[in-house]
């Protein structure tokens, strides 16, 4: 075998062994990645019901029940549509109407099974994804609250 053709046989090799190395990561990441959607983005388009995803709005005012048993049901909203959310356990203790949360989880039955659970961690803080859904359904006021419909901001 000439030089220049065990070279070619190396190339070859080693285009295989990274290709599959390529295809291992993106299989390993693709099993991590959560997409975080909007209430909108949802009502628009639903996700699949195994997919797990995040959810990012506003705790819907006057949305918040304790049925019992550690289960809490509310609604997170983007002021255009909403999503109700159950979760089981502890709220953090930031957790309140009229504040931003996001929700991770998976769609089951028609509602969302949230099983983590993100509070602001500050009055003038809100998660990018969830003011960028405000303003993308036009509901952005500049002073970085959103329009209350009846509840507190």
């Amino acid at each position: 075998m000439k030089p220049k053709h065990r070279r070619l046989v190396f190339v070859g090799i080693a285009m295989a062994l990274l290709a599959a190395a390529t295809g291992l990561v993106l299989g390993a990441l693709r099993e991590n990645i959560v997409f975080f959607y909007s209430p909108s983005d949802i009502a628009a388009k639903p996700p699949a019901p195994d997919r797990r995803i995040r959810v990012g709005g506003l705790v819907e005012a006057g949305s918040v029940e304790k049925p019992g048993g550690g289960l809490v049901r509310f609604r997170v909203t983007d002021t255009a549509s909403t999503v109700t959310v159950s979760y089981r356990g502890i709220l953090p203790d930031l957790f309140r109407e009229g504040q931003g949360v996001v929700v991770q989880g998976k769609f089951a039955d028609g509602a969302f099974a949230a099983d983590e659970v993100l509070a602001k961690h500050d009055e003038n803080y809100m998660p990018r994804e969830v003011s960028d859904a405000i303003k993308k359904s036009g509901q952005w006021k500049p002073d970085g609250k959103p329009e209350s419909k009846g509840g507190k901001p």
